[in-house]
């Protein structure tokens, strides 16, 4: 039992601590791409990271893993569904593009959690001038 016990481990992180990381990321994220992220740690089928926008991100599709966000600091849109423009599809199971057209809008502030499922089309997008902050779990969904 201890050496189960020893591999099965807990994570926290609390809101203070997540903040003062994305402090670093928001740098980051300013001097170049709009956004910065770090993976906190990685599991067998998820992964949880902490990501920090200041500008519009692109539009994408991941086939196998759902995105659960969880908003710690700023607002966002996120636009989900419709079609992609100018889709570039990856090896990896993921697609790229420009943005999303047709789909539909969600705000989003602090404290909302929005999961969106594999296959879903999606895209961030951020006001001028402002930040959104979110932790993030990869969620595998399909083999």
């Amino acid at each position: 039992m201890d050496s189960i016990a020893n591999e099965i481990r807990m994570q926290h992180w609390s809101p203070a601590v997540l903040l003062e990381r994305a402090a670093a990321l928001r740098e980051q994220a300013e001097l170049g791409g709009g956004a910065a992220s770090v993976t906190l740690d990685e599991f067998p089928r998820h992964c949880a990271m902490l990501l920090v926008r200041t500008a519009d991100g692109i539009a994408e599709l991941h086939e196998n893993f759902a995105d659960l966000f969880h908003v710690l600091d700023g607002s966002a849109a996120l636009v989900t569904g419709g079609v992609i423009a100018d889709a570039v599809y990856l090896a990896s199971g993921e697609m790229r593009g420009t943005l999303i057209e047709g789909g539909a809008r969600q705000e989003l502030r602090v404290g909302d959690v929005a999961h969106i499922p594999a296959g879903l089309p999606h895209q961030m997008l951020v006001v001028a001038g402002q930040t959104v902050t979110c932790l993030v779990m990869k969620i595998q969904e399909k083999p």
